[in-house]
């Protein structure tokens, strides 16, 4: 259930680039902060461009990434996430890495309601935040 994955992007894009964007930003996930491969709970918005308005700098691809996960993991470990969610969607589906932006937000474990409405900070996670 952790972490929860929220990508908005301009709508219009094939379902093989929303797929490889998707798999791009899980496969960065396991391989940086140590997630279970099964834990992937992610959700696609697509705006139309009335709807999202972005810097000039920006092109129709870019990708706003909000990822909310248990608070724990060490900067060398977010570091390592930015890179490689950049690197992947630069290589598949091909998003310039300027066009990119990554939020993290860390709710403490108390804050997240989890396995029949227990607190996180409550609960046996099943793997190691502490990455």
């Amino acid at each position: 259930m952790c972490p929860l994955v929220k990508v908005e992007i301009v709508e219009g894009k094939s379902e093989a680039y929303k797929k490889a964007l998707m798999d791009g930003v899980h496969d960065a996930l396991v391989e940086s902060i140590k997630i279970p491969d099964s834990d992937r709970f992610q959700r696609l918005y697509e705006l139309d461009k009335a709807s999202f308005e972005f810097p000039e700098n920006k092109t129709d691809n870019v990708t706003l990434i909000e990822i909310t996960m248990f608070r724990g993991r060490s900067i060398e470990a977010k570091k390592e996430l930015y890179r490689l969610i950049t690197d992947k969607l630069s290589e598949n589906p091909g998003i310039d890495g300027n066009d990119i932006v990554i939020v993290l937000l860390e709710p403490p474990l108390e804050n997240w309601g989890i396995r029949g409405g227990k607190p996180a900070s409550e609960v046996d996670l099943g793997f190691n935040i502490k990455v």
